[in-house]
């Protein structure tokens, strides 16, 4: 039997290199379609396809002749990316896989745990926004056109490569030097943190699956913490502990535009989610890594290497300035 054959457009990012790597594994015929810019490794026998996914006819050349039963696009954020990807695909796949965010469903959620099919609506976040238009288009032609779409939503996902806070490393750091850190809110609000590894651990066995299409999956592990607890135990984690300032997600929107739509549109809100539709069609779907050991992870990875211990000076002024109008005074 033929291994079936899938096109990852990107491949080599956080969440995608675990997919590249669980698809080699289990023995799918794995290309990918990147500029050779990511310093992540591409796994042995994967073939790779060198082109930019934004000059079609880059593509085209890339691609040749070649047909998939199964394209993933990691890179694509706007109507426009997905346009372009139905025009050079409708005709090269039994299934196209848009990468869409769980940030679309509405915000803030009217239920929890939230299911597949609540609504998608965020005036909160452009990101999300695009998003949502995205998924529109793909409903649009699947309806229209029988294109073979299947929409898959992550929550937030991570690897040894990224702290799970605004800031980045700037956050450990402040840990470290015994600074206080701003948690938004009252750091109680309940967050989803997927490990790759987790990830991709539902998103392979999606692939070449005809009963996929036209359907929408979220991909999440089981492993909620408040906001509290995600800092307490990054800093464990260091060797530290966390000194913590709570201050409202508005307050901070104010600061910084850019930080507070990642709260008000995602972040600031309770986000569980139930995987009972995943598990219907990949029925050994498990995710194995708790955050702490996903903390070490990160922890290990910066201590590795101190080029990789970057602070943020714009972002550490910041919340000294937020620290000093919200610390609570004994």
């Amino acid at each position: 039997m033929t291994a079936p054959s899938v096109l990852f457009i990107g491949g080599t990012g956080i969440i995608s290199s675990a997919c590249t790597r669980l698809a080699v594994e289990r023995g799918l015929d794995v290309h990918l379609l990147t500029r050779g810019e990511s310093d992540r490794p591409v796994p042995d026998g994967v073939t790779v396809l060198r082109g930019d996914v934004r000059d079609p006819a880059s593509v085209r050349d890339a691609l040749g002749s070649r047909e998939f039963d199964a394209v993933v696009d990691w890179v694509a954020f706007t109507p426009e990316h997905v346009q372009a990807d139905v025009d050079l695909f409708r005709d090269r796949t039994g299934q196209y896989v848009f990468i869409s965010s769980a940030s679309a469903y509405q915000t803030p959620p009217q239920r929890v745990p939230v299911v597949e099919s609540a609504p998608l609506r965020n005036p909160y976040w452009e990101y999300s926004r695009n998003k949502i238009a995205c998924e529109d288009l793909l409903v649009r032609e699947y309806r229209d056109t029988g294109f073979p779409a299947t929409v898959v939503r992550p929550s937030h996902t991570y690897d040894r490569t990224l702290v799970p806070f605004d800031g980045g490393w700037t956050v450990v750091e402040r840990m470290r030097q015994g600074k206080e850190v701003v948690v938004h809110g009252d750091g109680t609000s309940l967050w989803t943190l997927t490990h790759n590894t987790d990830f991709a651990r539902g998103l392979v066995p999606l692939l070449g699956r005809p009963r996929t299409v036209g359907e929408a999956f979220h991909i999440t592990g089981d492993d909620v913490l408040t906001w509290d607890q995600i800092a307490h135990t990054l800093a464990r984690a260091a060797g530290t502990t966390a000194r913590i300032v709570h201050v409202p997600s508005d307050v901070i929107a104010a600061e910084d535009p850019a930080w507070g739509a990642g709260l008000l549109g995602d972040k600031a809100h309770s986000m569980v989610f139930d995987t009972t539709k995943l598990r219907s069609v990949v029925p050994d779907f498990v995710s194995t890594v708790p955050f702490e050991q996903g903390a070490r992870e990160i922890v290990a990875w910066h201590d590795a290497d101190r080029a990789r211990r970057r602070v943020d000076a714009a972002m550490d002024a910041l919340m000294d300035r937020l620290v000093d109008r919200f610390r609570v005074h004994a």
